[in-house]
């Protein structure tokens, strides 16, 4: 295991010319410059399974995906300029070799390994760099939230080739994420740039599911061998990788990456206990049945701190029309939701101490904030929130002119208080909660219609159709930059699920608090100072706990079993127990 054990990642440091990531090391063989593993050597081959919940990726094209599942099926084939390590939470070089910040901190450069392949024999340069970001990102193909994070006063970065592996960005002004924003895949330019010139709808549907695994060209630690729709996807390590031991062998060391596609997290939890998974999350009771069967059996289990995403309950404020001139949520409702009142009475009437006990069984703390508790901006003053309050919550919906009748909640207009709860199918855990806020409802006389269905019918409404009342559901997050939410927050951004925009002009009228939070990322963003920056995302946290447009719920402790067969096991609160996959065997 590396002598570097994880600190607390507090990054503005990366703003120094002199700057030296800890610590990667290269050495040239052949013409190679290889990565030089931090790990103990192994041995070859076996296989690692995973798993995977719902119905498998819709894409292998990593700048076109729009869901979790897709990215892990995609990335996992495809380096970028940079990742972060998993065990100081710095960023550091992964097909770059070096990385220099120039004094006026708005240009970085970026030289490249040399002899380095995609999997068709084809040399990775500096063409493929601008390639990916000039035309895929910034041109707007595929998923656009990268390029939407990288705005900085309504200007893009501008990148130049300065030779075959070096490469240059330059912002228009200094950019605090900027280093973290660059870990992107990048693409084969000699593939993809055919792609670009038939159109973005051409793109977007390149390198779908149903492609054959030998077309696509890759350039990471395993590439596709075989995907067996809503069942598995095989991957087989790439014998060119350019990661290297202390005794000269190439890695990565697995044979074969496996990942089972499951439909929920039951099912998971049998093909872990059949010997079928390798490696298994572990959330409720499990923890403890898992925990007390782990010496008389061949696993162990892991603390892997505080969720990094979040979960959460939301109503959806949107109070404009489709282009039928329909509105998305019933004028009636729009009233409801849009009450701050109404709101907060939901908040307080929330026991997130049962659902940790109950759900969790114990393993998690009730969550009041958009970042996670594990992260190094949250803001403490409010991070412990409050405890269940039924006669708060019925005050402030008094407040509001509600009122009850035959232990119904009506309001001032005597329409009966009643909407529609979202969450996808399969996830029990959301299920569980799901049933729990029902029940938590009914104690205000809300009459509460809890839906689970199926997970992409449910994105398309909260992203497309905007149809949907209320919905539980979560979203990844990030400890050490919370710029990488900026889509959540942004009044135009994609994942603005709460309150959507379809067009610019509809940017145009914002609640003051989402003008602020506007105003938050960008100031954040452009801000080097650590201390400065942390204010303001304090700010950022303190006006969504005040606003209430995503009322956050539970952090469940990342807990994950793993055999006992595997060797460099080195677990992470950032990377989990497979951030090195690469550096993984079969002892």
């Amino acid at each position: 295991m590396p002598e570097k054990e994880a600190d607390s990642g507090v990054s503005n440091k990366f703003f120094n010319e002199n700057y030296t990531p800890y610590p990667v090391q290269t050495k040239t063989v052949n013409g190679v410059d290889y990565l030089m593993s931090r790990s103990p050597s192994g041995k070859y081959g076996g296989t690692l399974v995973t798993s995977t919940i719902g119905e498998g990726p819709k894409t292998f094209n990593s700048w076109n995906s729009m869901d979790a599942t897709s990215s892990q099926a995609a990335d996992i084939m495809f380096d970028g300029l940079v990742t972060t390590d998993a065990y100081t939470g710095e960023v550091i070089p992964k097909l770059a070799k070096t990385i220099k910040v120039l004094p006026d901190k708005k240009s970085y450069i970026f030289e490249l390994r040399k002899g380095l392949k995609w999997s068709d024999g084809k040399e990775i340069t500096a063409d493929d760099v601008v390639f990916t970001w000039d035309t895929i990102i910034f041109g707007g193909f595929g998923n656009t939230s990268t390029r939407d994070a990288m705005y900085i006063d309504g200007k893009l970065p501008v990148i130049e080739k300065l030779d075959k592996y070096t490469v240059q960005f330059t912002t228009p002004k200094p950019f605090s994420p900027f280093l973290r924003q660059v870990s992107v895949p990048i693409a084969p330019k000699h593939i993809l740039e055919p792609v670009t010139k038939q159109g973005k709808r051409a793109f977007s549907s390149f390198w779908s599911s149903n492609i054959k695994p030998k077309e696509l060209v890759t350039s990471g630690a395993f590439r596709l061998k075989e995907y067996v729709p809503a069942q598995r996807l095989v991957y087989e390590r790439n014998p060119d990788y350019y990661m290297m031991d202390e005794k000269g062998q190439k890695l990565p060391y697995l044979d074969k990456y496996i990942i089972l596609i499951v439909g929920d997290l039951n099912n998971e939890l049998l093909k872990f206990k059949s010997k079928e998974l390798d490696t298994v999350g572990l959330r409720g009771t499990n923890v403890a049945l898992f925990k007390e069967k782990e010496r008389f059996s061949d696993y162990k289990v892991y603390n892997l701190g505080p969720d990094t995403g979040t979960m959460y309950l939301s109503f959806n404020l949107n109070t404009r029309k489709n282009d039928k001139g329909k509105y998305y949520v019933d004028p009636i409702k729009q009233k409801w939701f849009g009450d701050l009142n109404f709101r907060r009475a939901v908040d307080y009437a929330l026991d997130r101490e049962n659902m940790v006990f109950n759900i969790a069984s114990g393993v998690g703390a009730p969550l009041f904030t958009p970042e996670p508790l594990s992260s190094i901006y949250l803001n403490e003053k409010i991070a412990k929130g409050h405890p269940q309050n039924i006669e708060k919550a019925k005050e402030l919906l008094s407040e509001s002119g509600f009122y009850w009748k035959n232990k119904k909640l009506y309001d001032k207009n005597g329409h009966k208080v009643e909407f529609d709860l979202f969450t996808n199918a399969g996830n029990t855990e959301r299920e569980s909660i799901g049933v729990m806020v029902k029940q938590d409802l009914e104690e205000l006389g809300i009459t509460v219609n809890f839906k689970p269905i199926e997970f992409n019918t449910l994105v398309n409404k909260l992203v497309n159709t905007n149809d949907f009342d209320s919905v539980i559901m979560g979203f990844t997050g990030n400890p050490l930059e919370p710029y990488g939410g900026k889509n959540v927050w942004y009044s135009n951004g994609t994942l603005h699920v709460f309150n959507m925009r379809k067009t610019p002009r509809e940017n145009n009228v914002l609640f003051p608090w989402e003008k602020r939070l506007n105003e938050i990322f960008d100031s954040a963003s452009l801000e080097l100072d650590f201390e400065k920056r942390k204010s303001l995302y304090e700010e950022y946290q303190q006006l969504v706990y005040d606003q209430k447009p995503l009322i956050y719920l539970y952090s469940p402790i990342r807990i994950t079993a793993i055999r006992e067969k595997f060797g460099n096991i080195f677990p992470t609160e950032l990377g989990g127990v497979a951030h090195n996959l690469e550096e993984i065997f079969v002892k």
